[in-house]
């Protein structure tokens, strides 16, 4: 009898509890400040500012909400044009979508599914306001080249950097390059507040309608500082703020975020070291993810791309028959129900390539190694004896 999701010795993912998650919780709601940008929010944001050097980090109830704070900060109007990656999640696209964008969707490289930027200017026309590439797997996009197409042509370029917490490209933490970029701290992600996101600002001529748009259109954030004597609405906006119980959970995370990626690291590294000489062997079922010479791997997944989507169905069943939950990820975003009749028609193989090939890995802090062991074992016997 095929296993049950609930069943699974291994799972695909279970989200990891530094210990101190309820203690900050309970603080919290001891010092009674709960609605958002109190202590807890205070502490996560410049966090990010001090480590990585964001000019102004925001928390956000989700990477979503960060991404459609970009979009308004955009000044996305009604036929803009916004070139996105379609091997991504609907957020990436949808953010701008909502604003009256039209996406124009872009392919994957070859070598891994981030957006190939040598197609990008010629997806380019006087309507087109953004670019959005996206780091899949916390591995960077070539942000030279984008930033370069960006320059030339005036865009600005949003970093959906959901995935790549503690990721760099040449020296540079992702997120910290674009105009704007967006986090997330979903369940899934290295470092967790169940659901939660960050807006982080690196030009600074949008610091101050991003406070502004995160309070609602007000100018709050300026009264409390003392800038103002009174504050009003001044500008769209909209309840972007996280609550201060999901910024304290997030803040026990933060306190251990370098233990968090070395275990994560170590894992991702265990994988790879066994996986290694079965996909280089003479006939292999499979490929395992590229790293370009110019970014780190901040271990977010571990993914390995087989050669069509019978081989991939067909090995998900075999791990989900022993007890191991791994997953396939996108569907391409242009051939979508909600988006295939307004896509240009261009075919993006490289996308549908991913999207029929690609598996996710079981990947989480408190994976023990016997089982990755046993992970890699279920799949070497797919390859030899299937």
């Amino acid at each position: 009898m095929e296993a049950s999701i609930k069943d699974m010795n291994i799972p695909f993912n279970k989200p990891h509890l530094t210990g101190k998650e309820a203690h900050y919780m309970y603080q919290a709601v001891a010092e009674g400040k709960l609605s958002g940008n109190g202590a807890f929010t205070k502490k996560c944001q410049h966090f990010f500012e001090e480590r990585y050097g964001f000019k102004k980090c925001l928390l956000t109830t989700s990477c979503t909400d960060a991404l459609e704070m970009a979009a308004i900060l955009c000044d996305i109007q009604y036929g803009d044009e916004v070139i996105v990656p379609s091997y991504t999640f609907v957020s990436s696209a949808l953010a701008f979508v909502r604003a009256g964008a039209k996406i124009i969707f872009a392919d994957s490289m070859k070598e891994n599914p981030n957006i190939d930027a040598e197609q990008i200017e010629a997806l380019i026309t006087p309507r087109t306001k953004v670019i959005v590439p996206v780091h899949y797997a916390g591995v960077a996009c070539d942000m030279d080249r984008i930033m370069e197409i960006a320059e030339k042509h005036h865009l600005i370029v949003v970093e959906d950097a959901a995935q790549a917490i503690d990721s760099y490209y040449k020296g540079r933490p992702l997120g910290s390059i674009g105009h704007l970029s967006a986090f997330s701290f979903h369940e899934t992600k290295n470092i967790i507040s169940g659901e939660g996101g960050l807006l982080c600002i690196n030009d600074e001529h949008f610091i101050r309608r991003a406070e502004i748009i995160w309070e609602k259109g007000t100018n709050r954030a300026e009264f409390f500082r003392g800038e103002v004597n009174k504050y009003g609405w001044v500008d769209t906006g909209s309840s972007f703020l996280p609550s201060e119980v999901i910024a304290a959970f997030l803040w026990a995370q933060l306190e251990q975020l370098d233990d968090i990626q070395s275990r994560r690291k170590h894992l991702w590294n265990l994988y790879h070291t066994n996986l290694l000489p079965i996909a280089n062997s003479q006939s292999p079922k499979f490929a395992l993810a590229n790293i370009p010479d110019y970014a780190t791997n901040n271990s977010h997944m571990f993914y390995i791309v087989c050669n069509n989507l019978e081989e991939r169905t067909t090995l998900i069943k075999h791990l989900k028959d022993n007890g191991i939950l791994a997953v396939f990820h996108y569907l391409s975003l242009h051939s979508s129900p909600y988006y295939q009749d307004k896509h240009d028609g261009r075919a993006l193989p490289e996308c549908d390539r991913y999207a029929d090939c690609l598996v996710r890995l079981p990947m989480y802090y408190d994976l023990k190694d016997e089982e990755v062991i046993k992970v890699c074992n279920i799949i070497k016997d797919f390859v030899y004896n299937k």
